[in-house]
């Protein structure tokens, strides 16, 4: 059976309350790709989004009158929004997620349905290395990362005007742009922990808008899309 990796942006999720309207849409194209081919499963892996930033913000903004902030406090707040989000997605998936929502992929996970869905592991990462551990764990050739980016530039366009858009772009030159070190709310394509590991196991990573769900079909099926592709 293929299995197909996405890593599902919280800011996609729940931008800043839950996106509701997404989440049906998804949950119909992803019920319909399954009911079409009976030998596809897929893994969600969740993310935060803004639940995580407004939790680790309001943390940040009251420690600071009295110590000053700490990443692994922050990271904890962050996992657990992931946590709550993916439960969210877990039981909008219905019948087709039978197993626990996985906290721990580095353990047994068990894997029944059709579908199973992650969320944040623990401090030092996003969830976007659970999704790459997950990959490497159940097979998954490509990851797909979906976020509120269409594609990786070579720069931050909002500061940059003459950064330029990827269509593919190497473990070694992404990895130059990200960095190598994580910092809780850190805002980058994926994950410089994940892309790390995924580089070393030579995943191939998928960039694309989230929201633009047509889009998300082209590249299930195996069409020209629009996004950015790392290996």
């Amino acid at each position: 059976m293929e299995t197909t990796v996405i890593s599902l942006g919280g800011s996609i999720v729940a931008p800043e309350g839950v996106d509701a309207d997404f989440l049906r849409d998804f949950v119909k194209i992803t019920r319909e790709l399954l009911i079409a081919d009976a030998d596809r499963r897929f893994i969600f892996v969740v993310g935060g989004g803004g639940p995580a930033r407004a939790w680790q913000k309001a943390y940040k903004d009251v420690c600071t009158s009295f110590f000053s902030p700490i990443d692994k406090a922050a990271d904890w707040i962050g996992v657990m929004a992931t946590r709550l989000n993916a439960q969210l997605v877990k039981a909008v998936m219905g019948e087709l997620c039978k197993d626990e929502v996985v906290t721990d992929p580095s353990g047994d996970v068990m894997f029944t349905g059709r579908t199973l869905i992650a969320a944040g592991w623990k401090p030092g990462f996003s969830s976007d290395f659970d999704a790459v551990l997950l990959a490497e764990k159940f097979g998954a050739k490509t990851l797909i990362n979906l976020s509120n980016i269409e594609r990786v530039f070579t720069d931050d366009p909002r500061k940059n005007p003459a950064a330029k858009p990827l269509d593919i772009v190497s473990w070694k030159d992404f990895r130059a742009m990200v960095g190598e070190e994580w910092v809780p709310g850190k805002n980058t394509p994926f994950d410089p922990v994940a892309s790390r590991y995924a580089d070393k196991i030579g995943l191939k990573v998928i960039c694309a808008a989230g929201r633009n769900l047509p889009n998300l079909e082209n590249i299930l099926n195996g069409k020209p899309f629009m996004g950015t592709t790392i290996s």
